[in-house]
């Protein structure tokens, strides 16, 4: 026997397959929703479609732009400076490190993170477009600003194995960040901290 009608049922299901949200949690998002007023499940709902067709990604960085755009302004900007590339594993990372007002170059989202147990392999990243952007934009100085985790490390690591012997500083984000924080949770001042005191690798 159904307890629930399926409507409520399958908005419950549908929270459920978010990242973090359990079953209660779950419950509650749909129940809150219910009682709202008809005007916040509409906004939610055409939020939803609009973002299937309304992001895309930029052609060189990889950040998230309007589906219109083919470049990302942090990198047409002409006062980013084009020679200075922090790579990040995910958009969120790029919004985290943004926040700070410390950072003028550009970014690069690898789009994940080395991950042989997750079957996510280098070349499932962009890394190659990362190397190719090395040349093109005459870039001086990589910031791994990836996390401070086993994936973070080893990308970091297979990343800059890959730049090989060019001419370009490699640096890391300073130890300001706690082992295992992602940079998308970090305060602002901590990441500011570990941008200021980046270090050569």
């Amino acid at each position: 026997m159904q307890i629930l009608p399926p409507a409520l049922s399958d908005l419950i299901e549908a929270f459920g397959l978010l990242p973090g949200v359990g079953p209660r949690t779950a419950e509650r998002y749909a129940y809150h929703l219910l009682r709202q007023s008809g005007d916040s499940a509409n906004r939610l709902a055409a939020a939803l479609q609009a973002l299937e067709g309304g992001i895309g990604y930029c052609s060189k960085t990889f950040a998230l732009v309007p589906a219109e755009q083919e470049l990302s302004s942090l990198y047409t900007n002409p006062k980013r400076d084009k020679t200075t590339v922090a790579v990040v594993a995910e958009p969120f990372d790029l919004v985290a490190l943004e926040k700070t007002g410390q950072f003028h170059g550009t970014y690069h989202v690898l789009g994940g993170l080395v991950s042989p147990i997750d079957n996510v392999g280098p070349e499932q990243l962009h890394i190659k477009e990362l190397v190719k952007r090395l040349d093109e934009d005459k870039v001086r100085e990589v910031i791994l600003a990836t996390n401070a985790s086993v994936e973070g490390e080893s990308t970091a690591l297979y990343i800059r194995q890959q730049i090989g012997d060019r001419k370009v500083k490699i640096t890391r984000l300073a130890r300001g960040l706690s082992a295992g924080v992602d940079l998308e949770y970090a305060d602002q001042i901590t990441l500011g901290r570990a941008l200021e005191d980046r270090q050569a690798i």
